[in-house]
């Protein structure tokens, strides 16, 4: 067909119709595609993004002070630090206790204060029940007789901090650091830290989880993918098997064998390997052994996944042109397999960050990992806005690695299977 006639009938109103057909076409079945999918967006996004978001924000907010009591926070934000307030601060923070007694909201404004000062509590709910039914001539003296904390600095100091949003305090309380009364930042000693202890601990746990389940799982990445069909299977299936499993049940299970009369050290003492039971558990070894176990099928699953799809046919080709078997598999097998190692590294040590019920069961005072601690403040302590201030370093940490790890060795293109 000739030039002309060929940009005539793309040019005519059945080539532009048929374009704009094709489009809408297009843009319904996107939009059917998105209304498929929606409900598992909105699932995902009532149970799942949104509670961390929520979590994360507390890490920031201080809203216990300011919905209270608003008009001493009023106060205390124009109040400019110097020498203890004048008496319209003390009549409104008189003024502020009632009425949080009133509305029960002073236990909810003691616990907070009480995350700065331990004895905040005692003073706010002591000074609340000893306040006078009527109004003195003032306040200040008033408050400085049933109390004379109310007469130190340091107390105004710590309750203007408190009335405050939002706050660095969490961010801060979370890697053991603090506000001086001079404004600055200040760390506790290393040997006093609490939390930047607990981060490298975890780190530390984490990393040597991911080195085990390396050096245990490549063997056997290696026999599933090189065994007969038959065979492979077989060994697959116990592979999978403890996917079936809980795993509180599996860890309960190693609780049982590693315990000073289990059968793990039954069976060492009758063998005359050693004549006391040895340490396995309430300690680094045994939170290693647990989650190593269960962490372990994700680093053989990853591996396989690219060793399968490596051909034979390298290896027989470097050992036909003098190499040996040795070096054929590690200069030439081994590389091929990297995307795997990669793969299956990343995801165990993203896993093994976030792990809680395998340290806590398994595990001594000394090997606490960040998800103890954030569940400790959750449940225990009730600090939501430290437990929001520890998980948000944690996601924090995790994204940093991410990018490391992208950098360095290019997760976008590891193959997962």
């Amino acid at each position: 067909m000739p030039a002309s006639d060929q940009g005539s009938v793309l040019g005519s109103p059945t080539g532009a119709d048929g374009r704009a057909s094709f489009q809408k076409a297009r843009r319904r079945a996107s939009m059917q595609a998105l209304l498929l999918a929606l409900p598992l967006l909105v699932f995902l996004l009532s149970t799942f993004i949104a509670p961390i978001m929520l979590l994360l924000a507390r890490s920031v907010e201080n809203r216990e002070v300011p919905d209270s009591m608003p008009a001493l926070t009023r106060a205390l934000d124009a109040w400019d630090g110097r020498g203890v307030p004048d008496e319209a601060t003390f009549a409104l923070l008189a003024a502020g206790l009632k009425e949080a007694q009133q509305s029960g909201q002073l236990g909810t404004v003691a616990r907070r204060l009480n995350f700065s000062l331990p004895e905040f509590r005692s003073l706010l709910m002591r000074t609340a029940r000893q306040l006078p039914a009527d109004a003195p001539p003032a306040w200040k003296p008033a408050l400085i007789e049933l109390d004379a904390r109310w007469n130190s600095l340091e107390t105004w100091r710590l309750l203007k901090r408190a009335a405050a949003s939002p706050t660095p305090d969490y961010l801060l309380a979370a890697v053991d650091a603090q506000v001086t009364p001079q404004g600055a930042i200040a760390f506790v000693p290393d040997n006093a830290s609490v939390y930047r202890q607990a981060f490298m601990r975890t780190v530390s746990i984490s990393a040597t989880v991911t080195l085990l389940c390396l050096v245990l799982g490549y063997p056997v990445a290696w026999l599933l993918a090189n065994l007969p069909a038959k065979n492979s299977n077989r060994l697959m299936l116990l592979v999978i098997v403890p996917f079936w499993t809980s795993l509180l049940v599996r860890t309960t299970a190693w609780y049982v064998l590693l315990q000073p009369g289990g059968v793990i050290n039954s069976l060492v003492m009758g063998l005359g390997l050693a004549t006391h039971p040895l340490p396995l558990i309430f300690n680094r070894a045994g939170v290693l052994i647990g989650m190593t176990h269960v962490l372990l099928p994700y680093m053989i699953l990853a591996i396989y996944s690219v060793m399968k799809s490596v051909s034979p046919v390298y290896m027989r080709a470097a050992q036909s042109l003098g190499a040996h078997p040795f070096t054929a598999f590690v200069r030439i097998y081994v590389p091929q397999t990297l995307p795997g190692v990669g793969a299956g590294c990343f995801l165990v040590f993203v896993l093994a960050l976030g792990y809680y019920i395998t340290p806590a069961l398994l595990g001594g005072a000394g090997d606490e990992m960040i998800s103890q601690l954030i569940a400790m403040q959750t449940n225990t302590q009730l600090n939501w806005g430290l437990a929001g201030a520890l998980s948000a370093y944690l996601v924090i940490f995790t994204a940093i690695f991410y990018f490391l790890f992208n950098r360095i060795v290019g997760i976008d293109r590891l193959r997962f299977g």
